[in-house]
Formats: structure tokens, sequence, C-alpha cells
């Protein structure tokens, strides 16, 4: 008989597999639907009609769209994300290094903001209603409610124009020692490390002050122990599910969402790679990007879904 973990975990997967191939056909049609012509684009007004009608030949436009799907999702299967229109680039080499400065940007803000975030939400559950949960409070729900690019010119206007304490932009190349890329990225990380940490604090206050009500916590304050020790040792690990939740899909966001943050700073990541590809109508690197980010996005929720299986005893063990 198959164990009710393995078998949960089979079907998160086969699930993330599904949504992963929805997303697939989502991006193909998405980027077939857009108006203008990718062969005029590329060739410019001046083109001929002959000319015009080779290069559909030559990228396989004059077939119908379920077979250039096909064919389009077969690659991927092999690992071949084609060649880029604009310079005939091998798309899966030039993006190589530019997902690796994003996962490196997000693990940065990842670093600093998830244990914040966790920090922030005990000391906010110890001192409930008091001024230090009301200013935490306070402080994210404004660092939610304002937009990123907003927050990173602002960051710019403050840190690098009026005090220069750090670069406005996050240039990074090879050659850089780590010292130097942590201080070039500072600003966007920053500007991460605020975007997510007001949500991962509300949702791990939420979970904690939830558990608070249960009746081992009463018996745990009965004994005498402090507050705090209370809380971080008997409430937050029984609260761990929806923050482990909460985490992976900011961390799907500080990979997937960074696409404004890297616009703004000009960093060579992933999101300024599509941006740059999108103003040029580049349709295998916008799809192959699209694909990417939606494989990251939902890879981490299977994660999440899998810890919280995990630290959840009723999920261990259905009945």
């Amino acid at each position: 008989m198959v164990h009710p973990v393995i078998k949960l975990v089979a079907q998160r997967i086969a699930l993330g597999l599904l949504l992963l191939l929805a997303a697939s056909v989502l991006i193909f049609v998405g980027t077939q639907i857009l108006p203008g012509d990718v062969a005029q684009s590329i060739l410019g007004q001046s083109a001929t009609p002959t000319s015009l009608a080779n290069l559909r030949a030559e990228l396989g436009l004059n077939e119908p769209p379920v077979t250039r799907y096909f064919n389009w999702l077969g690659a991927v299967l092999q690992g071949d994300l084609g060649k880029a229109l604009t310079n005939g680039q091998d798309i899966a080499e030039a993006m190589g290094k530019r997902l690796g400065n994003t996962l490196f940007l997000a693990f940065c803000a990842a670093v600093i903001a998830v244990p914040l975030a966790i920090g922030l939400g005990l000391i906010a559950v110890r001192y409930l209603n008091r001024w230090p949960d009301k200013l935490i409070s306070m402080v994210t729900l404004a660092t939610i409610s304002v937009p990123e690019f907003l927050l990173g010119y602002i960051a710019i206007f403050l840190l690098s124009v009026q005090f220069r304490v750090f670069p406005s932009l996050a240039t990074v190349y090879d050659g850089m020692s780590l010292g130097e890329q942590l201080y070039a990225i500072a600003l966007p990380v920053l500007v991460l490390v605020l975007t997510v940490l007001g949500h991962m604090m509300r949702m791990t206050r939420a979970a904690i002050l939830n558990v608070m009500q249960s009746a081992y916590i009463e018996t745990a304050e009965l004994k005498g122990l402090r507050p705090f020790t209370v809380i971080a040792r008997h409430a937050f690990p029984n609260a761990i599910a929806p923050v482990v939740n909460v985490v992976m899909l900011n961390l799907a966001y500080l990979v997937v969402g960074v696409v404004v943050v890297e616009v703004v700073f000009v960093y060579p990541g992933m999101g300024q790679y599509l941006v740059d590809h999108v103003s040029k109508r580049d349709v295998p690197v916008v799809q192959a990007c699209g694909l990417v980010f939606a494989a990251v996005y939902i890879g981490l929720n299977i994660v999440a879904d899998v810890v919280s299986i995990l630290a959840n005893p009723r999920l261990r063990h259905p009945k």
C-alpha cells in the first residue's frame, strides 16, 4: 500500500506538471495573438513581399498554430529553446548568465527578508496591540502599498542622488568580486526586501496568533515560561506550515516578479532580457522567458505544498 505522504506528493507533482503544460499553451497563444507581423518587424518596412514570404517560411509561420506549438514544445522538452530572431544567438546560452544574475539577486533578497520577516512577526505577536506591534504593522503595510518601481525611484533619489551611498545602476559583470557585486545590487535588494517583507511578516503574525488560542499554549504559559519562549518554542513550530507557504510564494515572486526592479536599476537579469526582446518582438525569447518564469513559480509552489504536507501531521496521516 502506498504511504499517504508519497501519494500526496505525487499528486502535487502531477498537478504541477499539468499546470506547466497549461502555462505553455497560454504563453504560446499569447505570443501568437499579438498584433503585427513578426517577419515585418524583423525585416522592417522596406522589406519586399518575396523576402517576407521567405522569412515566414523559414520561421515556420506558414504552418498551422497547433503544429507550431507541438514543434516548439518538443524542442523545449529536448532542451532546445530556439534561437533569438534579432541576433541569432542560442536562447538557452544567452539566458543562462542572466538567469544566474536573477537568482543571485533573489537569493540575496531572500537571505535578508525571510529571517527579518519571521523575527518581526514574532516580535509583533510578543507585543500584540502595543506600540512595537503597531509600528511594525504600519511600516510593513506602507511598503506593501507602494509599487516597487516607486520604491526603486525613492531609493535612488535618497541613497544615490542625495547621500551617494550606493550606485543607482546595478551593473554587474564577470571579474567582479563578491563584495563589489553585493555593493552594486544593494539598492535593488533593498527594494525587493521591502516589497516582500510586509506580506511575509503579516502572514507569520496571523499564523502564530491563530495557534496562540490553543490549549497547550495556555499550559505553557501556566508553567511560568517567558512569553517570547512560549511564542518561539511552542507556537511558531506549529504555525510553520502556513509560514512556509507564504515564504515560498514570496520567493517565487522574487524570481518571477523582479522584472520591474531589474528595469528600474538596469540590472542584467532575466527581467531586463525579457523586456528588451518584447520591445523587439522577438517571439522565441519571450516564449522561453515566460516558460522559465512559469516553471520556477510552479516549482516553488510544489515545494511549498510538499513542505506543508511534511510539517502538518493531519496531512501526513489523513483519515
